[in-house]
């Protein structure tokens, strides 16, 4: 059985399923292991764990842990106490109508931020004048209908997936940024802090960035250098901004101290680099690594919203939850009916009942001609379903980027 506890009471023999954190913060890249000895206790105590979950069946147990099916129900029902009031965005187009223009964007994006990032590899400087194009792109898609990239940015491919995180969190900041009423240059910096915000990653040798297993404290140190190499790198680009700087060097920092590279906490932390931090780990636990599988969108939010009083400041992450839906367009879910569908747009004040194009039957373990069904809408006007689970599309074998990219 699953249980959360928290960390001060962890000892020997018991056997961790997971750390309650995002997995960019700590060594433990691999979570599921028996706790032996002192070392590893330490090791999550030093970097800023505050719970976790342990298996009673694989290990001790604790008179006081907390059965996780309780918690998973305390913090879904915190979520949408939280969302009781979703703020409506107008908008120019339908995801449909944006989905071919936010796909072209998408794939310049893409490769502009290869080839700064092989620049930065090779020691060159990075150019405003490569990236802000991009960002002006970007932004055009977002305020059109933020969903079709928002869609897409979810279709990663393992091996490019430092290029495509930075297109990535360059877009959700953009989306953020302006769900919070930035405009003009305050939402362009943002999404130049967003595309730029790893480019100290260029400077991790491959085999630490990209190891299979846990790694060494010597290995993990070099993995926190990347937000001050970055934020060196970035210092030697002419025109570069303030607040780019600030998203670079520090969307790695938590509330509550236990970040890198400077451990500030608190107001210390500027807006952007809490929203970049909150982004940061969105995109990066909602991706398939070498080291771990991702995990579906509705289960991030829910695990970060876990996770935020230590780790994120809550208004910022409660207005992030409403800009992109507890189900955001692209995520895979299964209906009360049986079936399979990709969330294709939001209904505007309505996070919990999307729009979504169902084609596949889990009864059946079949395909079925895809319909979308609004459930928004009551029996008999194109609704009459529910959300029970977001899924991972591994799970199933399914291909749910198929029916996002269709027309109508």
């Amino acid at each position: 059985m699953l249980k959360k506890i928290p960390v001060e009471r962890l000892r020997a023999g018991m056997f961790i399923h997971e750390l309650c954190g995002d997995w960019m913060s700590h060594p433990f890249w691999r979570a599921r292991f028996r706790l032996n000895g002192g070392d590893d206790l330490q090791r999550i105590v030093e970097s800023g764990i505050r719970h976790v979950y342990i298996d009673t069946d694989k290990g001790l147990d604790d008179a006081e842990a907390v059965d996780a099916g309780a918690v998973r129900e305390a913090v879904e029902a915190q979520m949408v106490a939280a969302l009781a009031t979703p703020e409506e965005t107008p908008l120019r187009v339908s995801v449909a109508e944006e989905m071919e223009r936010a796909r072209r964007v998408h794939e310049q994006a893409h490769r502009v931020v290869r080839g700064m990032m092989q620049d930065v590899r090779l020691g060159r400087a990075v150019s405003l004048e490569d990236a802000e194009p991009v960002v002006e792109a970007i932004t055009g898609s977002v305020l059109r209908n933020s969903g079709a990239l928002i869609g897409l940015i979810g279709i990663k491919n393992k091996d490019d997936y430092t290029f495509l995180h930075s297109v990535s969190v360059c877009t959700l900041m953009i989306a953020f940024g302006r769900s919070l009423g930035l405009a003009g240059e305050d939402l362009r910096q943002a999404g130049i802090g967003g595309l730029l915000h790893d480019v100290g990653k260029m400077k991790v040798p491959d085999a630490v960035l990209n190891k299979p297993g846990r790694l060494t404290d010597a290995e993990f140190a070099l993995i926190k250098m990347h937000p001050g190499d970055g934020h060196a790198v970035l210092l030697e680009t002419p025109g570069i901004g303030p607040v780019p700087l600030d998203i670079t060097r520090h969307h790695h920092e938590r509330l509550d101290g236990s970040g890198y590279p400077d451990g500030q906490q608190g107001e210390a932390i500027s807006s952007m680099a809490r929203m970049a931090a909150i982004v940061d780990v969105y995109d990066a636990i909602t991706a398939d690594r070498c080291y771990h599988q991702g995990l579906p969108a509705a289960e991030a939010l829910r695990k970060m919203w876990e996770w935020s009083a230590a780790h994120f400041d809550q208004k910022l992450l409660q207005a992030f939850m409403r800009c992109v839906g507890i189900y955001p367009v692209g995520s895979l879910v299964r209906l009360e009916s049986g079936r399979l569908g990709v969330v294709i747009d939001q209904n505007e004040g309505a996070l919990l009942t999307p729009r979504v194009r169902v084609f596949f039957s889990t009864r059946s373990n079949a395909h079925i001609p895809p319909e979308i069904v609004d459930l928004g809408r009551k029996p008999g006007h194109g609704g009459g379903d529910r959300i029970v689970s977001a899924e991972a599309p591994d799970k199933w074998g399914v291909d749910p980027a198929r029916f996002l990219l269709r027309e109508g």
